[in-house]
């Protein structure tokens, strides 16, 4: 009976240790709930806070902006009614000085009307006796000239040391008149082969005899080139500091990716002279060609500091010579560019740019000591265009003052990210005409705002027809390769 009784005394401590055991779990579960809830709640007050702070600030933006506006239509309002004022004012002061000189010409003419009707019979008694004096005057001159000539003439025909002596002094003289003409066209070419720019230059940094004296001081800095042009530009500055031979370089690539500003920068990073010249040029000239190259390279030769011949599309002209296409005007053109670059010079250094250099001559190849490719830019390059463009175009024209365009609320940073990510295989000038395009359609639209709907459609506009060209660029090489079979 005892040992009952104890069984049942431990059963009913472990039951009540069990009991405080399940309330202090309870609690602690509670305790949970509680803390759970509380931190929903400040989440949810700090949430709506930010809310209503967003809110307050995208509303004082709105305002900030309104007010701007306003102010801008005040000031243009002011200014357009002080320019009516002055236009008025402006106006008032000619008719007035217009009516004033009107009145003193009307005073003038009666006053002289009425002098001349008072002294009609004394003019023309004047005039008559002018005339007569006058008439007088010739006869006599003309009596005294013949005499005086005559006497002179036969004095002359008696001296035959004063005939001999004429015939002679017009013999010289026309030796002179003659050697004089001659050696003026010699001196004008001589002139024209040190100064004057060849017809096949389209641009260039050197000054002709006419551009000097319109700029007599004019300096040109040359900004910090990319890291890509740094060490050719380097050596060739190097090369012209040495007085030692230039090399040839070759850049291809697709359009639009740089190859001109390459070598303008090159040609200011390195102190040398630039002349730009496009191989489209040079088959339009026929037999001419030959001579107009020689003189590019003679003209070339002149430079003291050095000239950078930039050759644009060379591939128009320095073609295979075994090619059929190719005609005798053009091939002669090419031998005399052959013999002219057949040695690297100390005068000037040879650019070349091309988009299909697998066309180029076998020699011109020879020539080549350097090979740039420009590769279309990746997401990253893209990105930066389009960030550049985009403040070039859009921002700066917005915030710029009183040009009428606007820009509506939207992440320009992200757009710009989005809008990279879509011109895969756009080159450089393809996404600066996208951005002007941006400009274009603000300006066309009503009210002048560029809104993020109106970006994207441009951007698709840009797209397809970045496709439509490759199509067309990939037809026409299926087409060329299917005629050739």
């Amino acid at each position: 009976m005892q040992s009952f009784t104890i069984k049942l005394s431990r059963e009913y401590e472990a039951a009540v240790e069990q009991l405080k055991g399940d309330q202090i779990r309870i609690q602690a579960e509670e305790r949970r709930k509680t803390l759970n809830e509380e931190t929903k709640q400040h989440q949810a007050r700090a949430h709506y806070q930010d809310k209503l702070a967003r809110q307050r600030y995208d509303e004082q933006l709105r305002q900030q902006q309104l007010l701007n506006e306003e102010n801008l239509r005040k000031q243009e309002e002011s200014v357009q009614k002080q320019e009516a004022m002055r236009r008025a004012t402006v106006e008032h002061e000619m008719e007035l000085r217009h009516k004033n000189e009107m009145l003193r010409v009307e005073a003038e003419s009666k006053a002289r009307a009425r002098v001349e009707r008072e002294n009609a019979d004394i003019i023309r008694e004047q005039i008559r006796l002018k005339a007569a004096e006058h008439r007088q005057t010739v006869l006599e001159s003309i009596r005294t000239a013949g005499a005086v000539f005559g006497e002179g003439f036969r004095a002359f025909i008696s001296d035959w040391d004063k005939v001999t002596a004429t015939v002679a002094g017009l013999t010289l003289l026309a030796v002179g008149v003659y050697s004089a003409r001659n050696a003026t066209g010699v001196a004008g070419r001589y002139i024209e082969a040190r100064l004057g720019k060849p017809s096949l230059v389209r641009e260039t940094s050197r000054f002709t005899v006419v551009e000097a004296l319109k700029h007599p001081v004019k300096v040109r800095r040359a900004p910090k080139l990319e890291e890509r042009v740094r060490d050719i530009a380097i050596a060739t500055r190097n090369t012209r500091q040495n007085r030692g031979l230039y090399r040839n370089i070759l850049m291809y690539g697709p359009p639009g990716t740089g190859k001109t500003l390459f070598a303008k920068k090159l040609a200011m990073h390195s102190g040398m002279d630039y002349a730009i010249m496009t191989g489209g040029d040079v088959a339009p000239m026929g037999r001419d060609g030959v001579t107009a190259m020689h003189k590019v390279f003679d003209w070339a030769g002149t430079s003291g500091r050095g000239l950078l011949l930039f050759v644009d599309e060379a591939d128009a002209f320095l073609r295979k010579r075994s090619s059929e296409r190719i005609s005798e005007d053009l091939r002669a053109t090419l031998n005399a560019f052959l013999y002219r670059t057949g040695e690297q010079s100390n005068k000037f250094m040879l650019v070349l740019a091309s988009n299909q250099p697998e066309q180029f001559d076998w020699a011109i190849n020879d020539r080549i000591d350097e090979i740039v490719n420009f590769m279309l830019p990746g997401l990253e390059e893209r990105e930066r265009l389009v960030r550049l463009y985009f403040d070039r175009y859009v921002l700066e024209p917005a915030t710029g003052g009183r040009q009428r365009l606007k820009l509506a609320q939207f992440d320009y940073g992200l757009k710009c990210s989005e809008i990279a990510k879509r011109v895969e295989g756009m080159s450089g000038r393809e996404i600066s005409k996208l951005a002007v395009a941006w400009q274009a359609a603000a300006y066309s639209s009503e009210g002048g705002v560029l809104t993020e709907a109106m970006i994207d459609a441009r951007v698709d506009d840009a797209v397809r027809q970045h496709q439509q060209k490759m199509d067309w660029l990939h037809g026409e090489g299926n087409w060329t390769s299917q005629r050739y079979m």
